[in-house]
């Protein structure tokens, strides 16, 4: 079978991050590039086309699918397009900044029947794969917790709430198979750091049957943090991102009630494959874009994570700030 060809819009630093993946997954082929660095045609081989107008990707005829890797001003454009064209669509996340363009964006796609995928890049997580596998097995969730945060990025026209967050959010409504019922947002610290000013959030959703998820995100986290807890009646599943084991199980007290206990000590292993994350994102659209598997497909998550956004925005101080985050 011959690799797909796909188109890349925008050669960033997590764009530079698909060309290094897609070099190392021989049933793609990177087929063209928008980007407007003339150091980009050192990054892909030489049989790549390389133009600065993203319309010359979005609505190339000679491609099985695009990647959109820019600021999410201008996904929505930019994926509109590419679906009006009839090209299958992987987009970074967050969709768009504004409810109603997401809410378009997703009729579009919806009116042209084309499989777009929304890069949660840890719902592609090998650990996170199978803290669901075993969530199936052990019965209700009863508390999550979640943390995602670094030092930076210090950016004038973004908050960690966007840099961060989706993620987060992601993560608990696909555990819960849905939205919350009630979500509350407070900045836990703000201050002005040397390197621009920084702020951590706090969030608490509530789910049905009174499941509550904390999420905490930031950019002024001392050390970087990429954390997801989940609790059930006998256990708690614990995917953190940057431990020597990426997913352990802790025992609980049986018959627990009240504030979920903090799991203690080392946990033992639950065994899973690994590959990196975006390895396993790009082989999940390449599924999609050969009509093998649409698991994970749709524009449905990315819209609510945007209205979820928003409705946490409207919660915070001005001192928030405005938002044009971009990856």
């Amino acid at each position: 079978m011959p690799p797909l060809r796909l188109g890349l819009i925008g050669a960033g630093r997590w764009g530079r991050a698909y060309l290094r993946t897609l070099r190392d997954l021989p049933d793609l082929a990177l087929a063209r590039l928008c980007s407007s660095n003339p150091g980009s045609r050192s990054l892909v081989d030489p049989a790549c086309r390389i133009t600065a107008d993203w319309r010359e990707v979005a609505e190339a005829r000679d491609l099985d699918g695009v990647i959109v890797c820019t600021p999410p001003a201008l996904h929505a454009g930019m994926t509109g397009a590419a679906v009006r064209a009839g090209l299958p669509v992987m987009v970074e996340k967050p969709l768009t900044l504004d409810l109603e363009e997401a809410r378009r964006l997703q009729e579009t796609v919806e009116r042209a029947g084309v499989p777009v995928l929304v890069d949660h890049i840890h719902l592609f997580h090998p650990a996170y794969r199978a803290l669901k596998r075993e969530a199936a097995r052990l019965g209700p969730v009863r508390a999550i917790r979640s943390e995602g945060g670094s030092w930076g990025p210090f950016r004038k026209d973004t908050t960690s709430l966007w840099d961060y967050a989706p993620h987060d959010l992601a993560l608990c409504l696909d555990l819960m198979g849905g939205s919350p019922l009630r979500l509350a947002a407070r900045v836990e610290e703000s201050r002005q750091t040397p390197e621009g000013r920084g702020e951590n959030y706090a969030l608490e959703l509530e789910f049905p049957g009174g499941v509550r998820a904390g999420v905490r995100v930031g950019k002024i986290f001392p050390e970087k943090r990429r954390r997801f807890v989940s609790w059930f009646g006998e256990c708690a599943l614990v995917f953190d991102d940057l431990a020597p084991q990426r997913l352990v199980r802790h025992p609980l007290p049986e018959g627990w009630a009240g504030d979920p206990p903090l799991p203690e000590g080392p946990g033992e292993p639950v065994p899973h494959d690994y590959e990196p994350p975006l390895n396993a994102a790009l082989r999940a659209f390449a599924r999609g874009v050969r009509g093998e598997s649409l698991e994970g497909f749709g524009v449905g998550l990315g819209v609510e994570i945007v209205r979820l956004l928003k409705e946490a925005e409207g919660q915070l101080p001005p001192e928030g700030g405005s938002i044009n985050p971009e990856r």
